[in-house]
């Protein structure tokens, strides 16, 4: 009886501590979520007071949210303080449900009088008369840390814009959701600028979109070569180490193809892969971003070739899918999904290249290069900043062969960015 007790006793006291364990993580969960403040949540607990008696233009879309997912739009439209007059919202349109590449129109909303502004069509940089009413413009829009990805070209358009009309120009500041301390690739040479390679900065280049504005506002070698008034609203709380993950933060799907906060880092291990549009990389699928297929891979050959590798922080799983929609739609791709185990360890960019060297041994006759288009190896060519790393890449199909041209501006960003940190 006694000894029934004692173990009965152990095992309440047992399920009291779990849950107490448990209660401390939520805790110290929900006490994180809180200390990190958005841009948006600092200038709405200052009350806006830096835009009082301003006519603001808003450079926005879906994603410009509060941390409880108000709408940037939707709190300057109510705003008593100052007015909002123009919004102009980058790829993707004002909602975010517009198709990768597709251009859009300007409106204007009858009601409240507000033009909506296109500035990824015939328009990239506002013009003056897109300005003529504006005091300041502000810019309220998530990015994923990665360069090819357009929303920060035109951040950089819209300040060379502000720069010349003498307009003073407010970065809200967000987390990068690949942290603050992930570089990786070369940076963009001369003669391949273009809205997807705007700034020579690698193409994971670690800094919020606060920090990279000041960047390549004042270092006219890399980005704009005309200087605006620049003013950045710092978050609150968040530290460089933090991944989107570690915020607290709810997730905006940045994009149609960017659907969680884990995309980034695959959108970085099969993007520029993906321009060459041979490989299904899981966009016309649920797994954006997150696999190598086509029609005549053998998955389980592929997945052990790319395991034997031992790539640190990946591991490769086969996998068969019939795309939704697309060149493969109701055709069975095969292949493998990639799963980032362990995103402290891999090197992202590079994983999309051990795909090719595995696959040309497999299919020699099978070069993607010779497959595609010339104009999608000129988008390829584009998104690396550099036709050097397909050519280096293509004389053999040896990773080894790139790991020194990717990795050669590595040290001197570095060096250079962390003039510009705005967060320890």
């Amino acid at each position: 009886m006694h000894k029934l007790f004692r173990i009965s006793g152990i095992k309440y006291l047992s399920t009291i501590l779990f849950f107490c364990i448990s209660f401390f993580i939520a805790s110290s969960n929900q006490i994180l979520a809180q200390k990190v403040m958005l841009g948006i949540d600092v200038l709405e607990r200052d009350q806006f007071s830096m835009l009082n008696g301003k006519r603001v233009g808003l450079i926005t879309n879906h994603t410009g949210v509060n941390s409880k997912l108000l709408s940037t739009h939707d709190l300057f439209k109510q705003a008593k303080n100052f007015k909002l007059v123009s919004v102009y919202s980058p790829e993707h349109g004002l909602k975010g449900m517009i198709g990768a590449g597709i251009t859009f129109e300007h409106f204007k909303d009858s009601v409240s009088g507000i033009t909506y502004f296109s500035i990824y069509g015939k328009t990239s940089k506002p013009t003056k008369e897109m300005l003529a009413d504006v005091d300041v413009l502000v810019y309220d829009i998530q990015d994923i840390g990665v360069r090819s990805y357009t929303y920060i070209s035109s951040m950089g358009l819209c300040m060379e814009a502000a720069a010349e009309n003498k307009i003073p120009f407010i970065v809200l500041d967000r987390p990068n959701p690949l942290g603050g301390y992930r570089i990786e690739g070369n940076v963009v040479e001369e003669g391949y600028e273009s809205h997807v390679s705007k700034f020579e900065i690698p193409y994971v280049y670690g800094l919020t979109c606060g920090e990279l504005a000041n960047l390549i506002n004042t270092k006219r070698s890399i980005g704009n070569k005309i200087k605006c008034k620049l003013q950045v609203v710092k978050m609150e709380g968040w530290k460089r180490w933090m991944k989107f993950s570690d915020t607290g933060l709810a997730w905006v799907p940045t994009s149609p193809n960017v659907p969680y906060q884990e995309t980034p880092a695959y959108l970085v291990a099969s993007g520029v892969l993906g321009e060459l549009i041979i490989f299904g990389i899981g966009i016309s699928y649920t797994l954006s971003f997150q696999t190598f297929a086509a029609e005549w891979i053998d998955a389980d050959s592929l997945a052990k070739n790319l395991n034997d590798l031992k790539l640190p922080g990946v591991i490769f799983r086969s996998i068969s899918y019939t795309p939704r929609y697309g060149d493969w739609k109701d055709k069975v791709l095969n292949g493998v999904q990639i799963h980032i185990m362990d995103l402290e360890k891999v090197n992202l960019l590079e994983v999309q290249f051990y795909f090719l060297q595995v696959h040309n041994k497999m299919y020699p006759d099978k070069n993607p290069f010779l497959l595609t288009s010339p104009a999608r190896i000129k988008m390829f060519d584009k998104v690396m900043g550099t036709d050097k790393i397909r050519k280096k890449f293509t004389k053999h199909f040896l990773v080894d062969d790139i790991i020194p041209y990717l990795n050669k501006d590595l040290s001197w960003f570095k060096k250079l960015s962390k003039r510009y940190y705005l967060y320890n």
